[in-house]
């Protein structure tokens, strides 16, 4: 309600819609479908904004503060007018999809789920706000697709969802390679790490790290489009993972945790006298994203930087398992996450039970506000989850 010269009068819906293409936030409850759909809209919860990311680390308030980004991405490098265009297509779809598919806010996609097709075109039709070519059918693609997908991560509303994330925490353990784990993801990150390498090892590196201007070092990234547009992700994941702050955050967790100099990183990451020493989540954040950064940097490092030298010294230049070797950048490495799937949902019953449970109409996905992966890209990663269902309702 708000006052006027004659007392109280109630808002009109027309009132209402152009205080929200004002960027006016909207607050923690249901998101009406034309506000989700308009480009300047802010969501808020709690209080907090809710941003949405590309490449899973530059983050938007809002749909219109990206469009600026991609245009200033297509313009970026000398590209001929399909790659231009398609670069801008690919980056509108993926910034839309981060919108709707929130990890902090299930509003978004619960507004594009309860709503018809017919009434999502009305929606975009009706909207008054510019916008880039291609936007009306970006959002009916992420409807026409999350319509028919259930979301595998640790926080899905989906039961299912939730029990065929990587980080499900299994009580009993799961063996794995001669060891037990508390999950998938222990295993995961645990094997980046050679049975060899130790905690002192690794900050050894950091303090080296440390001491690197990495300015120039990610400029010859930004600057090749061959090199940026294939691994967007992990040149942003480094850019954020090698500032100075980030570091230091590294050396100093591991002086944390009762770990000790001595200590191996891969066996710290088993399940040994107790279980669940780490969450899934403390084991990706320490472990997983300082093994992605020292496997990156060996990765895209020139074959004459010292760097690299020092990297292989201590094993990061490739995964190292029983008497396996493989390219951290490599199909070999990513089909190990089929292995370690055939023994979670082939051979734990409950868990092929959990799998052989979702009808195959339903594709089973994997979203993290628009994060890929720079050890399993997301789309292989969600082929092998997909594949792993089929072969466990043959065996149920």
């Amino acid at each position: 309600m708000v006052k006027g010269q004659g007392g109280f009068r109630t808002l009109s819906i027309a009132t209402v819609f152009v205080l929200l293409c004002l960027e006016l936030p909207i607050q923690a409850q249901q998101i009406p479908l034309d506000a989700l759909v308009t480009p300047s809209t802010v969501i808020t919860k709690n209080g907090q904004t809710v941003t949405f990311a590309l490449h899973g680390f530059i983050e938007f308030k809002s749909l219109s503060a990206m469009f600026p980004y991609i245009d200033a991405q297509t313009r970026r490098w000398d590209l001929d007018d399909a790659q231009r265009e398609r670069l801008a297509h690919d980056l509108l779809r993926q910034g839309i999809e981060s919108r709707v598919v929130s990890m902090i806010d299930e509003r978004p996609l619960e507004t594009l789920l309860t709503h018809t097709p017919d009434e999502l075109k009305n929606a975009l039709a009706q909207m008054k706000e510019p916008t880039p070519p291609g936007y009306a059918d970006a959002f009916l693609a992420v409807q026409g697709k999350w319509r028919h997908s259930v979301n595998c991560w640790s926080a899905s509303s989906s039961i299912p969802g939730r029990v065929l994330s990587n980080w499900y925490p299994i009580t009993e353990g799961i063996q794995l390679y001669g060891a037990t784990y508390d999950s998938t993801e222990h295993f995961w990150q645990a094997v980046k790490f050679h049975p060899d390498t130790t905690v002192s090892d690794a900050r050894e590196l950091l303090t080296l790290f440390l001491q690197q201007d990495w300015s120039s070092w990610l400029k010859r990234l930004d600057d090749d489009p061959q090199i940026y547009l294939q691994n967007a992700y992990a040149v942003e994941f480094l850019r954020a993972n090698l500032a100075k702050q980030k570091l230091q955050w590294f050396d100093q967790e591991l002086s944390r945790h009762d770990l000790r100099p001595g200590d191996h990183l891969r066996q710290v990451q088993q399940r040994e006298k107790s279980p669940f020493r780490f969450t899934a989540a403390e084991d990706k954040g320490l472990f997983g994203d300082l093994a992605d950064t020292l496997h990156l940097v060996y990765a895209f490092s020139k074959p004459e930087d010292p760097l690299r030298k020092a990297l292989a010294v201590h094993h990061f230049d490739a995964v190292y398992l029983n008497d396996r070797r493989m390219g951290f950048i490599s199909e070999e490495f990513r089909s190990l996450m089929l292995e370690i799937w055939h023994v979670k949902y082939l051979q734990m019953p409950r868990f092929r039970q959990v799998i052989s449970s979702i009808p195959l109409e339903i594709r089973l996905e994997h979203f993290l506000n628009d994060g890929d992966s720079p050890d399993i890209p997301i789309p292989i990663y969600v082929g092998y989850l997909n594949q792993i269902r089929q072969l466990a309702l043959e065996k149920h």
